[in-house]
């Protein structure tokens, strides 16, 4: 698929999108443009919601405080093996 559509392109070709994205629903976006310039993007639903959860995720101080922290157990070697995590809460 494009990266990229002039408009009267993306006009002619906006029925066929939903086939491609179907097809590819972790496709990249693509972009819009007016006169070479990107005014707008076109993406599969699939792709603009995890775009919302990575915003939503972000943008949750604790959340990323955890992230951090797990990026620093990873880093230094601390992590606790899947199989040890599973006797520990009875599984």
């Amino acid at each position: 698929m494009p990266k990229s559509l002039s408009i009267t392109e993306a006009r002619n070709k906006l029925t066929e999108l939903p086939e491609k994205f179907f097809k590819e629903p972790d496709g990249e976006a693509i972009a819009v443009t007016r006169r070479g310039t990107p005014v707008m993007a076109i993406l599969s639903w699939e792709f603009y919601e995890s775009i919302l959860e990575t915003i939503e995720i972000i943008s949750d101080p604790d959340l990323m405080d955890a992230f951090r922290k797990s990026l620093q157990e990873i880093k230094h070697d601390r992590l606790i093996p899947l199989e040890k995590v599973g006797r520990r809460i009875g599984l």
